[in-house]
């Protein structure tokens, strides 16, 4: 009963705080309703104000990633840490990216809702797979679409009576995943989430990225959500403001694990057609390593089969 009776304080201690707090038109609250559980969530809508009192003020901060920029530009970044007098610099990549990598976006695909495109995503994708000998990641942007891409792929292979391995997020641990991707000849790798950035595959065991559609994220996640809201309250733009600068980094972070160094190459197929059809998707390209450009098959194909044969020769 003494045991029942702390739990029950502690609940209320945490239903009074979040009830509190919930009076601020900072913080953003929701409910996560399970089968078993009820979780109450809250989140600042901007971490600018806690950030900038953190540390002494004569401090410096030192920010260095390859994502910190949307076609160049650190603003979408240092505003959203209340950093506007941030000195910033950028520097150019030692790697020949124009020789080195491909970005393919196929022709006469579907746009992503529509019911046939993941099957779409994947017949254009597989000759590159043919091309490549494997050695690709697929990127998708949830956990559904992961299930559907390996299960559609493992039926083309049954088709082709091709052994290659097809590894798939949550089947196994991510390290133990990645770890057999490197060292596994001809393997697919297909996942969500956390394998769009910290994946490190140097060489011909990763020749191909290929990334179902854009990275916007989902419109009922609650702090987007209240975001946009305030956004728009303010007399701003949404979707410049906040969704196509997330998209366009997370973008280039899918995009960043193809070319790790400066003997590696391959290919970045964008199965979503928005990327080079629609007026907005010019900001989202301009913001990816300076890549050839193609939307023809036969270039890709051709791109990996010549790369292929000479990292081969050089052997």
């Amino acid at each position: 009963m003494a045991a029942a009776l702390r739990s029950l304080d502690t609940i209320q201690t945490r239903l009074t705080q979040w009830g509190q707090s919930s009076a601020s038109n900072t913080v953003v609250h929701w409910l996560e309703l399970g089968l078993h559980h009820l979780r109450l969530h809250s989140a600042p809508l901007s971490v600018a104000e806690l950030f900038t009192k953190e540390g002494e003020v004569e401090q410096a901060r030192i920010f260095l990633s390859a994502t910190l920029t949307v076609k160049g530009d650190f603003s979408h970044f240092t505003s959203r840490l209340g950093l506007e007098k941030a000195q910033t610099v950028r520097y150019d990549s030692p790697f020949s990216y124009p020789e080195q990598a491909l970005l393919y976006v196929p022709t006469g695909l579907p746009l992503p809702q529509a019911p046939d495109f993941l099957n779409r995503f994947v017949e254009a994708l597989f000759p590159l797979i043919q091309a490549g000998e494997g050695a690709t990641l697929v990127l998708c942007t949830t956990l559904r679409a992961v299930e559907r891409v390996a299960q559609l792929l493992a039926e083309i292979y049954e088709a082709n009576q091709i052994e290659w391995p097809i590894l798939r997020q949550g089947t196994q641990t991510r390290r133990f995943l990645l770890e057999k991707f490197r060292e596994t000849p001809h393997a697919v790798l297909v996942g969500s989430a956390s394998f769009w950035e910290g994946i490190d595959v140097v060489g011909s065991q990763l020749t191909t990225v290929a990334i179902d559609k854009l990275p916007f994220a989902p419109p009922d996640d609650p702090v987007l959500e209240a975001r946009l809201k305030v956004c728009r309250q303010e007399g701003g733009n949404p979707f410049m403001s906040f969704q196509l600068p997330e998209a366009a980094i997370t973008l280039k972070q899918g995009a960043g694990r193809l070319i790790r160094s400066e003997q590696d190459w391959g290919v970045l197929m964008v199965g979503d057609t928005r990327l080079v059809e629609k007026p907005y998707g010019r900001l989202l390209w301009q913001g990816l390593p300076p890549f050839k450009r193609t939307r023809l098959l036969s270039d890709a194909v051709n791109f990996l089969t010549i790369k292929r044969q000479t990292a081969s020769d050089l052997k």
